[in-house]
């Protein structure tokens, strides 16, 4: 027994370091991908920079901690900076602000410890894949103006609308303000990144990472040239010389607006939105993950919740699971939460040692890391895979691409969902029993185990088209639950089928079919989504 121990416990230790060396260079990735996007987003929120990168640092050390998920990324999320901006006005203080963000924390506890995560089991598949290719399309799009030196709109930005007017005005608006040394270390930066995998003995240093070495490098040298880059081009955190101006960057909540009816309305909504973005992207994770896990929602929902009252006890924003960084983490090999848990360390030790060398890091360089990331979110063959898994697949999976890209990450989602359920229902219509005809001639016909109102037209159609002059057999065997007005076409059937020569058997069809007990409903629905909570 003491063998097996060890040797159990050898292998852990083999596996754990064996994981490290996946998750280490993922980590750095996912700093570099998340550090200008903590600040981004906090500038668009009207927010205190320092805020965006300590949402940064909790998302990454102590969600990360609590989380069940092996490869999503928490930080604070551009699908909320409008309502964080609005909310700081409407408020009139930021630390007013903090305290809706602590009362929305403590009500994702709750939603994770009542299970509400379990609606994540009912998003389509198609609108997931969506979802993810249209991210890919809009990290595209978006990073394009960094990449070529110009952006008026803050980085991480995923709104079609922007400063320039629209998504492809932007574009356009770069296009006219090239700065030729941003292209430069851009297109370098894509073929290292496309091409270091084939040297060999230097796969293990995470390209990246040599993309950012040769982008400070050769920002120094453009620098007194017509390649020189400005200080928007470059990133910018704040630089703490001391304890005491680190200890100043903090904010707390004030406590004495608990009253205030503006607070908690604001608290209830962060809480809502920030729990569906979180799910969505828990979802779009688990579709995107190499070892296929399932992320336990429920738990996800908690971690996200003491994240937030964290983040807002501290003087953070609010944050949810993001799609960008946890895809840059799964695209960059990591493996476990090691590497979501050391990107919050990178951010803190960036922001307390070397803020100086991390403001020489061009945004065109993180700009190429984006748009590999967004390229391979929306591969060719995603779309391939799609068309041939069907209509009924490929079109709710176009239309969500289509709305996300041209609205925002949950209205598009929102359109997507209802065109998928359109077409599950569809479905679900047109398969409410088993039509077969039998060697001997006999028609069997056999009842699903739900049969609902919705069922209705679809049998009354097979019913009345029958051919004349045969034998039907109606199998209820399986069924459960069959609607009265269903019940009511079937039994006119059978009374008026002698007019048309056809003769009805029915089997274990009953008169009166009532529906289970709500427990017992709720007990099914909840055992079939338990593996994921």
């Amino acid at each position: 027994m003491a063998a097996k121990r060890m040797s159990a416990f050898n292998v852990g230790n083999y596996v754990s370091m064996n994981n490290l060396k996946r998750d280490f260079p993922s980590s750095i990735v996912v700093f570099l991908v998340a550090l200008p996007l903590c600040l981004g987003i906090a500038l668009a929120s009207g927010a205190p920079l320092f805020s965006g990168i300590l949402t940064g640092i909790i998302g990454g050390i102590v969600v990360a901690s609590l989380s069940g998920s092996q490869l999503s990324v928490s930080g604070p999320a551009a699908g909320l900076t409008v309502i964080v901006l609005g909310a700081i006005t409407q408020l009139g203080s930021f630390q007013t602000f903090l305290l809706a963000i602590v009362i929305a924390g403590v009500l994702q506890v709750i939603l994770g410890l009542v299970k509400a995560g379990t609606i994540a089991n009912y998003f389509p598949s198609a609108v997931i894949e969506g979802m993810l290719a249209a991210i890919g399309i809009i990290l595209i799009l978006k990073q394009f103006p960094h990449a070529v030196g110009y952006d008026a709109d803050y980085e991480g930005s995923e709104s079609f609308v922007s400063t320039d007017g629209n998504t492809f005005s932007a574009i356009t608006a770069a296009l006219s303000k090239i700065n030729f040394g941003a292209v430069i270390i851009s297109a370098l930066s894509l073929i290292i990144m496309i091409y270091w995998s084939r040297f060999k003995k230097l796969k293990s240093i995470p390209a990246p990472l040599i993309v950012v070495v040769a982008g400070v490098v050769l920002g120094i040298l453009f620098q007194s040239t017509e390649l020189a880059l400005k200080p928007s081009q470059l990133v910018s955190i704040p630089v703490v010389n001391s304890f005491s101006e680190l200890t100043g960057l903090f904010s707390m909540p004030d406590f004495s607006q608990i009253t205030n009816k503006d607070v908690w309305v604001i608290g209830v909504t962060i809480a809502i939105v920030a729990s569906l973005e979180t799910l969505l992207s828990l979802e779009a994770v688990d579709k995107i993950d190499p070892y296929k896990r399932v992320s336990p929602a429920n738990r996800e929902l908690v971690a996200q919740g003491i994240g937030n009252m964290t983040s807002g006890m501290l003087g953070g924003l609010p944050m949810t699971a993001v799609i960008v960084r946890s895809s840059a983490n799964v695209n960059a090999g990591g493996k476990t939460k090691m590497s979501a848990i050391m990107h919050g360390g990178w951010l803190l030790l960036a922001l307390l040692l070397i803020p100086g060398v991390i403001n020489m890091i061009p945004l065109s360089c993180l700009a190429a890391i984006l748009l590999l990331t967004g390229y391979k979110l929306a591969k060719i063959d995603l779309f391939k895979k799609m068309w041939h898994a069907g209509k009924d697949q490929f079109i709710p999976f176009i239309i969500t691409i289509l709305a996300v890209v041209f609205t925002d990450l949950l209205t598009g989602v929102a359109i997507g969902m209802v065109v998928g359920i359109f077409y599950i229902l569809r479905n679900n219509l047109r398969n409410p029993y088993f039509y077969k005809i039998e060697n001997d001639g006999n028609i069997h016909i056999r009842l699903s185990e739900e049969v609902s109102f919705l069922n209705k037209a679809a049998i009354q159609f097979t019913l009345t088209h029958l051919p004349k002059e045969s034998n039907v057999i109606i199998d209820g065997t399986n069924s459960r639950y069959i609607d009265k007005d269903v019940l009511e076409i079937i039994h006119n059937f059978k009374h008026s089928a002698y007019s048309k020569g056809i003769i009805v058997q029915m089997i274990n069809v009953r008169d009166k079919y009532d529906l289970p007990p709500l427990k017992e409903m709720v007990y099914n629905a909840a055992s079939h989504s338990e593996i994921k909570n």
